[in-house]
């Protein structure tokens, strides 16, 4: 599937950030909030649509809307960026459509070989067992 560029979609909010960073975390909003409109976006098809909301509908709200919070760095710019990065590697997971498993029937070959494995198996714990009895 072709990566769809959605930043041109994409809302932020900087919010006061808790953590690291003293004095200086009380005047200064670091912590970046990233919005994205699912329901409402020009550049996603409908199936595209449906597929992030069944896929992401614990991170969506009712009202359709993909919010990420980063605040991991004290500055604004770098959270921005690290918002960006993180948006697109979840974009990129929930919209690839996974290949479905073949169901296969195991080969002769592998049969016979688990068989082998099974009988040397229960060979070793029978010698185990008759050692066992003749010490008595």
């Amino acid at each position: 599937m072709n990566p769809i560029d959605l930043s041109s979609e994409l809302s932020f909010r900087n919010v006061r950030s808790s953590g690291k960073g003293g004095q200086h975390v009380n005047k200064v909003s670091t912590k970046v909030e990233l919005n994205f409109d699912v329901v409402n976006s020009q550049l996603l098809t409908q199936a595209q649509k449906q597929l992030l909301l069944s896929r992401l509908q614990n991170r969506i709200s009712k009202e359709g809307i993909f919010r990420l919070t980063v605040q991991d760095e004290r500055s604004a710019v770098r959270n921005q960026s690290i918002a960006i990065e993180r948006f697109e590697a979840i974009m990129e997971a929930a919209l690839t459509i996974r290949k479905r498993r073949k169901r296969r029937k195991p080969s002769k070959a592998y049969h016979a070989s688990r068989l082998k494995k099974k009988k040397q198996h229960s060979e070793k714990k029978k010698s185990r067992s008759n050692d066992w009895r003749k010490n008595l």
